[in-house]
């Protein structure tokens, strides 16, 4: 059981989503003219095990073997998109659809600080008798 509940818990975990998606951003964009660079993307790790069950069966021979499961903590996962290529020198970042992924991560942020805050007045208002 969680001190706060599960909402703060959500928010936290979004929080770090959305912290570790501006990382890779960041790094897209300072890298737009590396030779070969290839973009990173955050995922989900539950649409990144999906479609790896698709492609990668994994049998398992003993009852004690851990299956493939969603590891606690972060639900999500930094990869490197090597599909496809859009200069001539092997590098696929583009700058406009990094911007676009930028601001809309930032308003996704936003919102969820705005939303912790609001717990957290309530928490106080709480503590303080509702005065």
């Amino acid at each position: 059981m969680s001190l706060f509940g599960s909402t703060i818990d959500s928010l936290h975990n979004g929080l770090n989503y959305a912290s570790v998606k501006n990382n890779a951003i960041s790094t897209n964009v300072a890298n737009v003219d590396t030779p070969g660079y290839k973009t990173k993307d955050v995922v989900f790790k539950d649409v990144l095990n999906e479609e790896l069950d698709s492609n990668l069966k994994m049998k398992q021979t003993n009852p004690k073997h851990l299956g493939r499961t969603a590891s606690e903590g972060q639900s999500f996962e930094t990869v490197t998109q090597n599909r496809t290529t859009y200069h001539h020198n092997g590098n696929n970042v583009d700058i406009d659809k990094e911007m676009s992924e930028l601001a809309q991560n930032q308003i996704y942020y936003n919102s969820l600080v705005e939303r912790l805050n609001g717990k957290f007045q309530s928490l106080q208002n709480v503590i303080r008798g509702g005065n």
